[in-house]
């Protein structure tokens, strides 16, 4: 199984690749920050964002939880496969949230050959895609750009950030993205899999390729957490329909999981983030609710076949 992210979704990928490194075998972090920064709360989220947080202390944190039982040994990281970017225009995530990224899983043991670390790429604060997208100094919604694949404002081609998060975090040559998909997202009731106190949406959205349709058909699956204010009640399909992971997962087996979170002010999520810094409780454990959710949900599709 392999995971990724933007921004809050960025965070969540690091913190689920940790929580279940048993399991998750790639990760693909993008404007994200390292495991457990964020457990000071609120407070402490500027500096996780902008400022220079310390990968030597996330990989403490980690190493208490693991003490603890509360994740997975972290001999297992070493194994990973980890993408990481940032843009260079990025106004929001700061140079300091990738070397600190960087600095932990150096910290830990990820080999260079396993550690793909991007940030020359004159991008704002977004996913980019090959075929969708604003421009790329563009900041705001849907938060899906595109750039020249040479790292620049434009020109073609462009960076399909998809099918780089995938290649790296599967660690095997893919075949090309299909131009026609086998099959269509579709919506799922994420109520039957959320932990109490989740904040999590009502709604989720699924890829699965018809070869992966039939039982048996041991499929790989891709977790993509969605960034602040890019689930689907606020930026439609942009992210689960159009960013370009579906045609990577057509041609090469893989279940595509789009889990998505709502808006909730009163809990102290007014942005549809993912939790990093506490609003749910222990985040940064198995116990997390919106980690036990989302591991409920790829149980299920473990226990389908794919």
């Amino acid at each position: 199984m392999t995971v990724s992210g933007l921004s809050s979704g960025g965070f969540m990928a690091a913190q689920f690749a940790v929580i279940h490194s048993a399991t998750v075998t790639g990760v693909g972090i993008v404007a994200g920050g390292p495991y457990g920064c964020g457990l000071g709360g609120a407070m402490v989220t500027p500096a996780c964002m902008t400022g220079t947080p310390s990968g030597q202390g996330a990989r403490l944190v980690a190493e208490m939880n693991e003490m603890a039982g509360l994740i997975d040994p972290l001999a297992h990281i070493k194994g990973q496969r980890v993408y990481l970017f940032r843009g260079a225009a990025d106004t929001v995530v700061g140079q300091g949230a990738l070397d600190a990224l960087r600095d932990f899983y150096k910290g830990v043991g990820v080999p260079e050959a396993n550690l793909q670390v991007l940030g020359a790429f004159s991008a704002q604060h977004a996913f980019l895609s090959l075929t969708a997208g604003s421009d790329c100094g563009y900041l705001g919604a849907p938060f899906v750009n595109h750039c020249g694949a040479d790292g620049t404002t434009g020109g073609l081609p462009r960076y399909d950030q998809p099918g780089a998060i995938l290649s790296k975090a599967l660690g095997a040559p893919l075949s090309p993205p299909v131009n026609s998909l086998s099959s269509a997202p579709q919506s799922f009731a994420q109520a039957p899999y959320l932990s109490p106190l989740s904040e999590m949406a009502s709604t989720g959205y699924l890829y699965v390729p018809e070869p992966c349709r039939t039982a048996g058909a041991k499929c790989r699956i891709h977790v993509v957490f969605h960034g602040c204010s890019q689930a689907s009640a606020y930026v439609r399909d942009s992210v689960y329909g159009k960013l370009g992971y579906n045609g990577w997962a057509d041609s090469n087996r893989i279940v595509v999981l789009y889990p998505q979170v709502e808006k909730n002010a009163l809990a102290g999520n007014p942005l549809g983030c993912w939790d990093w810094w506490g609003y749910t409780g222990p985040f940064a454990t198995r116990y997390g609710p919106q980690t036990r959710s989302v591991q409920a949900m790829i149980d299920r599709l473990a226990q389908s076949g794919s």
